[in-house]
C-alpha cells in the first residue's frame, strides 16, 4: 500500500457532528479546535437526512458552509457518508430494508444500523449518496480523506430478510457449485437435512433445536461478505471521482462479527474505534490487545485511532470516569503501537439523544475544565512528535487471530460454555505485555516467517492447509504454543479425520483421546518443575506420541496424565497446554517458550508499558507509567517533549508519559537483566 498519509505530523481531532448546533456555535467550536490543536475532523457520518432530504434531493449549502469553515482554520476533514443512519423516508418508502432478527423480528427505525445489508433498495441508495457526496467534494481543499459507513457490523452484523435469504442461497452456489459439495460440507444427513434443491435452503432462523453449526458458520461468512460489498459498492463509487484514501472505522477486539483480515485488504488505510471496558482494572492491556490487532491488519503500516474516549462512554452498565491523566496515557499507547493519528468521538458533546452522557472533547460545562485543560496539553505533546510519524513497530511474537474460529467456537453446543476465545486471548497476551514484549497477531494463513514463536491461545477451528502451515513454522525453527481445545474441527466445523488436533498431531507429537470440560466451580492442579500449579474449566486426555511430558495432572478426570507436553519437530519446539491454566501457569509456561525461542525484552518496573518504534528519523521509546507511583528506567537519549537529555537513570513519576529519541548507539531495548518470572512477578 503506497497511500500517502493525509495530513503532515501526527493526526489529532475527532468527530464533529456540527448539525447539532446552531451556526454561531461553529465559530465557537473552531477557535476552540485551534486551541487545542486539533487537525483533523470527521463529519457527516450522521446527516444523511439532512443531505439527501429525499430519494434523489440534495442539499449541500450547510455542508459547504462547514468544509469551508474548516479549511479557512487550517483543520481537514474525514469526510463521511451517512450510510449507517438512512432517514425516515427511506424506511418509509422501502419497509422491507429493515432489518429482521434470527427470530423473524423486523427491528424499527430510529436507531442505527437498523439495515439489511441485502436489500437492494439500500445499495442503490447509499451508492446514489456516496456518488453525490463524491463528486460534490472531491476537489474540496479540506477533504483529506473519506470515512465511509460507520463500524460495520455494530450493532447487527445478521440479517434474516427475504433479501438475505435469496442473497445466501447466491452466494452459496457460487461456494460450493453443486448441492452435492454444500450437502458434504454441512453434513446434511445429520438430522435429515439433505437439500435436493437451493430454494429449499433458508437463513439459519431460529428452530426447536440447534440449527446445523456448518449452516450457521457460512451464514456468519455471508453477513460478513454482504456488510464488506456494500462497503466496497460505497468506495468505488467515491474513488470514481476522488483520489483521497478511503476507510472505514473497525473496532478490533471489540466487535467480533465481521472477518477483519478481510477488510483490511479493502481499505486505503486502516482505521480502529476502542473503548476501554470500565469493569476492568486493567483496562490498558485490553487496549494494548487492540492496537496491536490494528497495526497487525494493516500490515504493520501506520493507522489511525479514529474513536477513543475523554473520559467516560455512555453505553456500558457503569460508565466510569478517567483519571486525571488516563486520556493521555490511554492516547500514548495507541500511538506507540503505531497509530499515527489520535482521534475521539466526539468534539463537542451532545445535548440530545442516545449519547448525550459520552464525553467529548469540548464537554458540557465547557472550555474551563479538567477535560480540555487534557485536551488541550495533549494537543500540544502530539504536535511535538512529528518525527515519529511513519515509524513502525518491530514484533518477534505471534498471537493466531481467527474470526471465523471464534465465530464457530461460539456457536451452541461445544463442550463447555465456560471456555472462551476472548478469556483465553487476554490471558496468554498479559505475560507478554507485562513483559513489554511486543506482539503481532496474524491469521494461522499468514507467512510466518520473521516469527521466532507463535502463540495460539484459541484456535478452535484450523484447515489443513492452515496446519500444515504451522507444521512448516516449527520445522523451520519456530516455537508453536497452544493451548487447550486446538484444532478441533477443521474449516466446515466438522471433526477432522482422525479426531481432534489430528492436522497438528505430528506437530506436536501427540494425540487427543478425549475432552473432559470440568463441572462448574471444580478446579485441578498441575505439576510443573515441581511445583503445582491451578487450573480449571478444561482437561484433555493426551496420548504423548513423540513429546516429552512437561507436566503431569495432579487431580481431575485424569490424575498422573500428561497435562503440558513439548515436541522437538525438525529444527524447532511446539508446545501444548491440554487445561485452562490461570495466571501463574501460564507465566510459568510462557517463560520456557520465550526461552526456546530465543525473544528477549527490555525490563521495566512492573506496570510501566514500553514499546519502540523505529523509521527513516530514528528509533523512539513510548514509556507510560500505570501506577500511582514513580518508576526508573534505563534509556538513552532525548526528551522529544523537553528537547532535553535524559538522565540514566530516568526517573517516570507515577502516571507519567515520557518519549525518548533513542540515540543511535542505543536504538534497542532489548537488555533484559532478570529472569522473566522475577519481571512478571
Amino acid at each position: 500500500m503506497t497511500t500517502t498519509w493525509p495530513i503532515p505530523g501526527i493526526g489529532y481531532g475527532g468527530d464533529y457532528n456540527p448539525e447539532q448546533w446552531p451556526r454561531a456555535t461553529w465559530d465557537d467550536d473552531v477557535t476552540l479546535m485551534r486551541q487545542a490543536g486539533i487537525n483533523l475532523v470527521s463529519v457527516g457520518m450522521w446527516a444523511w437526512a439532512l443531505i439527501e432530504t429525499d430519494e434523489g434531493v440534495f442539499d449541500f449549502s450547510w455542508l459547504d458552509d462547514l468544509l469551508d469553515l474548516l479549511h479557512r482554520n487550517g483543520i481537514a476533514v474525514d469526510l463521511g457518508t451517512p450510510t449507517a443512519a438512512p432517514p425516515a423516508w427511506f424506511f418509509a418508502k422501502y419497509p422491507e430494508s429493515r432489518v429482521v432478527t434470527r427470530d423473524g423480528v423486523a427491528l424499527g427505525f430510529g436507531s442505527r444500523g437498523m439495515v439489511s445489508p441485502s436489500s437492494p433498495a439500500y445499495r442503490e441508495a447509499i451508492v446514489r449518496i456516496a456518488s453525490a457526496l463524491a463528486e460534490r467534494y472531491a476537489h474540496h481543499p479540506a477533504v483529506v480523506m473519506w470515512h465511509v459507513h460507520n463500524e460495520y457490523g455494530a450493532p447487527v452484523s445478521e440479517c434474516y430478510s427475504h433479501a438475505s435469504v435469496l442473497a445466501f442461497r447466491t452466494w452459496l452456489r457460487e461456494k460450493y457449485q453443486s448441492l452435492d459439495a454444500l450437502n458434504h460440507a454441512w453434513g446434511t444427513t445429520v438430522w435429515g437435512q439433505h437439500y435436493t434443491s437451493w430454494e429449499h435452503i433458508g437463513a439459519p432462523a431460529a428452530a426447536p433445536s440447534v440449527v446445523n453449526p456448518s449452516q450457521r458458520l457460512d451464514f456468519a461468512r455471508f453477513s460478513d461478505h454482504q456488510l464488506r460489498q456494500c462497503f466496497i459498492a460505497e468506495r468505488d463509487a467515491i474513488r470514481a471521482h476522488a483520489a483521497q484514501p478511503i476507510t472505514t472505522n473497525f473496532m478490533a477486539n471489540q466487535h467480533w462479527g465481521v472477518n477483519l483480515w478481510e477488510w483490511a485488504r479493502e481499505v486505503d488505510i486502516v482505521s480502529d474505534d476502542h473503548y476501554l471496558v470500565a469493569a476492568d482494572p486493567e483496562a490498558e492491556i485490553g487496549l494494548a490487545i487492540a492496537a496491536d490487532l490494528t497495526r497487525s491488519l494493516a500490515g504493520g503500516r501506520p493507522w489511525i485511532m479514529l474513536e477513543h474516549s475523554t473520559s467516560g462512554v455512555n453505553w456500558q452498565e457503569r460508565n466510569v470516569a478517567k483519571r486525571p491523566g488516563e486520556m493521555a496515557r490511554n492516547s500514548m499507547a495507541h500511538l506507540a503501537r503505531g497509530a499515527d493519528a489520535i482521534c475521539f468521538f466526539q468534539v463537542r458533546g451532545a445535548r440530545w439523544g442516545q449519547e448525550k452522557f459520552h464525553s467529548a472533547m469540548i464537554p458540557h460545562a465547557g472550555r474551563d475544565t479538567r477535560i480540555f485543560r487534557e485536551v488541550v496539553a495533549l494537543g500540544e505533546t502530539l504536535g511535538q512528535l512529528g518525527d515519529v510519524r511513519g515509524s513502525t513497530v518491530h514484533a518477534e511474537v505471534a498471537f493466531l487471530w481467527d474470526f471465523e474460529s471464534m465465530w464457530a467456537q461460539d456457536l451452541e453446543w461445544r463442550p463447555s460454555v465456560d471456555l472462551g476465545h476472548k478469556e483465553r486471548m487476554r490471558a496468554w497476551y498479559e505475560p507478554f505485555w507485562r513483559r513489554n514484549i511486543t506482539v503481532d497477531f496474524v491469521h494461522p494463513s499468514h507467512d510466518l516467517t520473521g516469527y521466532r514463536l507463535v502463540v495460539a491461545p484459541a484456535q478452535y477451528l484450523l484447515s489443513k492447509a492452515d496446519a500444515a502451515n504451522l507444521d512448516a513454522f516449527v520445522a523451520r525453527g519456530g516455537t508453536l504454543l497452544a493451548s487447550c481445545f486446538t484444532a478441533a474441527v477443521d474449516d466446515n466445523d466438522a471433526v477432522h479425520e482422525g479426531g481432534y488436533l489430528a492436522p497438528l498431531s505430528e506437530t506436536f507429537g501427540i494425540r487427543v483421546h478425549e475432552y473432559l470440560p470440568l463441572r462448574q466451580g471444580d478446579a485441578l492442579r498441575v505439576a510443573l518443575e515441581g511445583t503445582h500449579y491451578g487450573a480449571d474449566v478444561w482437561a484433555e486426555d493426551i496420548e504423548p506420541l513423540s513429546a516429552q511430558t512437561v507436566a503431569t495432572y495432579i487431580d481431575g478426570p485424569v490424575p498422573g496424565a500428561p497435562a503440558i507436553t513439548r515436541n522437538t519437530r525438525g529444527e524447532g519446539v511446539a508446545w501444548y497446554v491440554s487445561t485452562r491454566l490461570g495466571t501463574e501457569g501460564i507465566t510459568t509456561v510462557v517463560e520456557q517458550a520465550v526461552t526456546d525461542a530465543g525473544v528477549s525484552a527490555p525490563v521495566t518496573p512492573p506496570g510501566v508499558e514500553l514499546v519502540t518504534r523505529t523509521g527513516d528519523n530514528g528509533s523512539f521509546a513510548v514509556a507510560i507509567n500505570h501506577r500511582d507511583t514513580p518508576a526508573e528506567l534505563q534509556l538513552h537519549g532525548t526528551d522529544m517533549i523537553t528537547n532535553l537529555p535524559i538522565p540514566t537513570p530516568l526517573r517516570i513519576d507515577g502516571g507519567a508519559i515520557v518519549v525518548v529519541r533513542l540515540t543511535p548507539e542505543h536504538p534497542s531495548l532489548s537488555t533484559p537483566t532478570e529472569s522473566f518470572m522475577e519481571r512478571t512477578n
